[in-house]
């Protein structure tokens, strides 16, 4: 029982609603399974293969269908009931996460079998990261977008956090399949607990025409909405840029650091700690105004934060350089998400969710550059670019879009 007087304080004040607790420990659950399913299928691909390319071939089929189930997967959320497919697309993902442990537990497979199995993974997730989000904009409302938005955002680093750590002692101890198992039993409690969420939230009427007249309509939105257009552009170039240093991370591990499994689960922990302090921050200024300013502040400091990897490989430095940047990176992603749903009426932020899907859908992009780069100047060297082109992008289109900068 969380006492009242600490939904008074302005980061926790959308937890006075009951259903918003219940769905963020539901995402806890959901993330404590993406965490230890990131740590395990970078160090399966790597340790399969010794490709640093075919690491980015993993994590681009793990988000390329972001791109293909954007915009369909948009539609959905705002035709269907937002609780009960969650729920499903939930279900889904501990039938892909049953199938993987099958097929590890049966003997060493090939790399083609485990990115199929990642890419069927990332269709379920690609419906769940649209719909999860909308419906904390149902539950906690316009006023607590923001603070709903960073405290879900929060419980998905908080899980990733301990589902790390998890994945690496159980890879080390018992082998990747059995850790699979454990995927699936954290996406099972996560659909459990949506059970119990009532019909409290504010919830828009789901549009009940054809898929492919919701569909129709939903390229009409991106036509006549620009503002979305422009968020949904550079949402694409922050993921292209700068989240496929994730990419990297089992490199790192393994021929700059020298860990082991158990180290790469640390340091990926490492890294959505440094996201849940960037997030904690950004849940303390609530219904903070100048939303468009600090935007593009935060996208520059994350090029910065790449580029600072470039200095020096001692383990000290790259850990304290890792959370600042992830901190960077999950506070951008949650200003992203918040400007493209405060822009459009209520019944259309499903679409809105769907159209910030399909823009880190483009994500593929990204993993398969960086893990050519890496190929060519070294993980470090890698990251210096992708870092320089962030900061300057990020700069640039400061200056020259103002009405973006004025967002509130």
């Amino acid at each position: 029982m969380i006492p009242r007087s600490v939904y008074t304080r302005a980061w926790a004040s959308s937890l006075r609603f009951r259903d918003f607790r219940l769905f963020w420990l539901s995402t806890l659950f959901y993330s404590l399974g993406t965490g230890m399913e990131h740590v395990a299928v970078g160090w399966l691909v790597f340790d399969i293969t010794g490709s640093a390319f075919m690491v980015g071939i993993a994590a681009a089929a793990r988000m390329a269908p972001m791109f293909f189930l954007g915009i369909l997967s948009g539609a959905m959320a705002d035709w269907l009931e937002r609780r009960l497919f969650l729920f499903f697309s939930a279900l889904g993902g501990v039938l892909v996460a049953a199938v993987m442990a099958t097929v590890l537990l049966n003997g060493d497979p090939a790399v083609w079998v485990v990115v199929v199995l990642v890419g069927a993974g990332g269709c379920v997730f690609a419906f769940t990261l649209t719909t999860r989000n909308a419906y904390t904009y149902d539950i906690v409302g316009p006023e607590h977008a923001l603070n709903g938005l960073s405290l879900n955002q929060m419980a998905m680093q908080a899980g990733g956090i301990a589902g790390a750590i998890i994945s690496g002692a159980l890879i080390e101890a018992v082998g990747p399949g059995w850790q699979y198992l454990a995927v699936g039993a954290s996406y099972l409690a996560s659909a459990s607990v949506l059970l119990l969420i009532g019909k409290s939230a504010i919830t828009a009427q789901p549009i009940r025409e054809p898929v492919l007249q919701n569909l129709a309509g939903y390229v009409r939105f991106l036509r006549e909405n620009q503002v979305i257009f422009v968020l949904m552009c550079l949402t694409s170039v922050t993921e292209v840029l700068g989240f496929t240093h994730m990419t990297l991370l089992p490199v790192f591990a393994k021929e700059v650091l020298h860990v082991g499994p158990a180290g790469l689960g640390y340091l990926t922990a490492v890294r959505q700690a440094g996201g849940l302090l960037g997030l904690a921050l950004l849940a303390n200024l609530r219904d903070y105004r100048r939303k468009g300013l600090l935007m593009f502040i935060i996208a520059t400091g994350f090029g910065l934060g790449l580029m600072a990897f470039s200095v020096s490989s001692a383990l000290v430095y790259f850990i304290i350089v890792l959370a600042a940047v992830n901190a960077c990176a999950m506070s951008v992603d949650t200003l992203y998400k918040t400007l493209m749903q405060s822009n459009v009426p209520d019944e259309q932020r499903g679409r809105a969710m769907g159209s910030w899907v399909l823009s880190i859908g483009v994500a593929p992009v990204g993993h398969m550059g960086v893990g050519g780069l890496a190929g060519a100047l070294g993980a470090q060297g890698a990251l210096l670019v992708n870092g320089a082109a962030l900061a300057g992008i990020s700069l640039a289109a400061a200056i020259v879009l103002p009405k973006i900068r004025r967002l509130e």
